[in-house]
């Protein structure tokens, strides 16, 4: 069994290899019988690699990147690429007080997959995302959705004592009252809404 879990904190300390390591690449690995690590996503990956017999599977640690979106702001990126037993799932975001914010993006592979060519997948993913703006600035009413097409990602609203969504509009926090704003200019209006994994493409 495998989860993320303490994202609150910016460092913990791998119980594999002892280094500190940023939240987000620790994994709370194991289960109620043989207790609980937090491992680093070498350690993980690693570990599941030893337990899956996945001898060639290339563990390395990729670094961040920076790339630039449609309105000249730099933004960086961070991957964690984790082995899933048979599947790899590399892993993209933003971070914002050191915990993943804003854009974020998930590509799932076979482990004997070139990293360094999902890498290059992964960039081109986020290059498309980088080029499209759902949202635009009216000077009268604030925030508004540019063409009748929104696309973005579901969090949760720590804000709202109930079960509210916090959407991520254009690697941006909207909370769920402000896309009804918006949707009021198109009252009398139909709408389709779609749930797409956040792995596949839109």
């Amino acid at each position: 069994m495998f989860t993320n879990q303490g994202l609150h904190l910016h460092t913990t300390q791998c119980d594999g290899c002892g280094a500190v390591t940023p939240s987000h690449d620790i994994t709370h690995y194991g289960s109620i019988e043989s207790g609980y690590r937090n491992l680093c996503s070498l350690c993980f990956n690693a570990d599941v690699a030893e337990r899956c017999g996945l001898d060639e599977f290339e563990n390395i640690r990729l670094e961040p990147i920076t790339m630039t979106d449609d309105t000249g702001q730099s933004r960086e990126f961070h991957f964690v690429p984790r082995l899933l037993g048979n599947i790899l799932s590399l892993e993209a975001f933003e971070l914002q007080d050191s915990v993943p914010a804003g854009y974020q993006f998930q590509i799932i592979s076979d482990p004997e997959d070139d990293l360094f060519a999902l890498l290059g997948r992964m960039v081109e993913k986020i290059r498309r995302a980088l080029s499209v703006k759902y949202l635009c600035e009216d000077p009268r009413h604030g925030l508004q959705i540019a063409d009748q097409l929104v696309q973005g990602h579901i969090e949760s609203d720590p804000s709202v004592d109930e079960r509210t969504p916090l959407l991520v509009i254009d690697g941006k926090e909207v909370t769920w009252e402000e896309l009804g704003q918006m949707l009021m200019t198109f009252e009398g209006w139909q709408f389709k809404l779609e749930l797409i994994d956040r792995s596949d493409e839109p």
